[in-house]
């Protein structure tokens, strides 16, 4: 079913992948005083309107999409690949089942996080590079 928060995050909203909202702690909490009390008030009617869910721990880090091909051998075996000379003499690039894959398959890797931690305190607008 479509909403309109759907709509938002399926359009490439930062902070949003298929199945989570991440919202860094430290950009809410340097947000004004009205915003931080109105995003309050909705963090607690979604928590009030699923009392029953159990909520994991979660561990958010900061990740890109790379295609294989920029991957080295200790990242590509991070995710499960490794490359090969095929017949043909190419570099290709194969699956923990050993199939053949293209080596514009788009993995997450790790990437420094270039959002300030909670610890950092106010975070004035503006000073935030993100890429």
């Amino acid at each position: 079913m479509r909403s309109p928060l759907s709509d938002y995050l399926d359009s490439a909203a930062p902070g949003a992948c298929p199945d989570h909202l991440v919202v860094p702690r430290s950009l809410a909490q340097s947000m004004p005083l009205r915003w931080q009390q109105v995003f309050v008030g909705l963090l607690t009617d979604l928590h009030e309107a699923y009392p029953d869910v159990v909520w994991p721990e979660y561990a958010v880090s900061a990740v890109r999409a790379e295609p294989l091909t920029e991957l080295d051998d200790a990242q590509l075996a991070t995710h499960g690949y490794v490359t090969e000379l095929g017949p043909d003499g190419d570099l290709e690039y194969r699956d923990v089942d050993d199939r053949v894959v293209p080596g514009s398959l788009p993995v997450r890797v790790e990437v420094p996080d270039t959002v300030p931690p909670a610890s950092a305190g106010q975070v004035p607008r503006g000073t935030v590079v993100l890429r």
